[in-house]
């Protein structure tokens, strides 16, 4: 997986700017969609919260339990966003809160009749590589997933509006929502296939790439052969993967062998030049360059941080 991606840092609020300790709550409203940042500086259990809408949960700093209806609760960490259903309540643990470490979390209501655009005018011009899957924006399966650095430049603009104070700020809103509605469906997708491929190889014509992608990393992968098992031309292919998953063909056998990489990486045995060709890069200054672009980080010095004396 690539590293976590966090929008830009938001100001706490000071001890005496606080109306409460748990879940002290900021509003932003526009005409689009409203904007709550909230933060809790204390221990706190069983905290209800229901936004009366569709909620976009983004977590910036510290950690949550969240219990959500009819699913397991999990824990919520930086990196992570969470979708909410317009009727869902959420109930919220901070087991680790206090005033030297608190939790910050954005939440984005979203007006229904802003989904219900979006998703029309998606089903209508833009419609799914597959018939019967339209497009839908999932509140219960794919409903908790890591932020992509595309949502969370969107994110990242939504709170710039919030905060501006031009005429034009309203219409602005109206398109960034949109492409964030736009950015979710399409992480889903991602959630749908990429992790549940095996399931969807009868359904999905993107499950069998996935599925080839996956058993040659190692080899040298063509747009023209996974266009070939998409049952599509190659142009028509390259549109349509990257129109729903949000990214192209390319891109995707990237990310695999920068996922491989690290596997590799973590076990000290392995140089760094080897983990190259293994996870099927075949030139170490590009293998490199790619790796700090996805990670952050050199392999080298991800391979310090995080090798073990396990084997891979």
């Amino acid at each position: 997986m690539p590293q976590s991606h966090l929008p830009a840092p938001i100001a706490l609020h000071k001890a005496d700017q606080l109306s409460t300790l748990v879940e002290n709550r900021t509003v932003y409203s526009l005409n689009a969609f409203e904007l709550n940042v909230f933060e809790t500086h204390r221990t706190a259990h069983q905290v209800p919260l229901s936004m009366g809408h569709v909620v976009l949960t983004t977590m910036l700093q510290g950690k949550k339990v969240m219990h959500l209806a009819g699913r397991p609760a999990f824990d919520y960490l930086p990196g992570e966003s969470v979708i909410v259903g317009e009727d869902e309540t959420m109930v919220i643990d901070f087991p680790e809160a206090d005033e030297n470490n608190p939790t910050q979390c954005l939440a984005v209501a979203i007006p229904t009749d802003t989904i219900r655009q979006t998703v029309d005018l998606l089903n209508e011009e833009h419609p799914r590589a597959e018939a019967h899957m339209a497009w839908q924006l999932d509140t219960l399966d794919h409903a908790h997933f890591q932020n992509t650095p595309e949502l969370t430049g969107t994110l990242e603009r939504l709170v710039q509006l919030s905060r501006d104070s031009g005429r034009v700020k309203d219409v602005l809103a109206t398109f960034t929502i949109q492409e964030m509605l736009v950015r979710l469906m399409q992480t889903q997708a991602r959630q749908l296939i990429f992790h549940n491929y095996a399931q969807h190889l009868t359904s999905h014509r993107f499950a069998a790439v996935v599925q080839y992608i996956k058993q040659h990393l190692t080899e040298q992968i063509t747009v023209e052969k996974l266009s070939e098992l998409a049952c599509m031309s190659k142009a028509t292919f390259f549109r349509v993967f990257k129109r729903e998953l949000g990214f192209t063909p390319i891109e995707y056998i990237i990310q695999e062998r920068i996922a491989e990489a690290k596997r590799l990486l973590r076990n000290p045995l392995n140089s760094v030049a080897d983990v190259c060709f293994r996870a099927g890069f075949n030139n170490t200054a590009y293998f490199q360059k790619l790796f700090k672009q996805y990670e952050g980080i050199t392999p080298g010095l991800y391979k310090k941080q995080h090798a073990t004396s396990g084997c891979a």
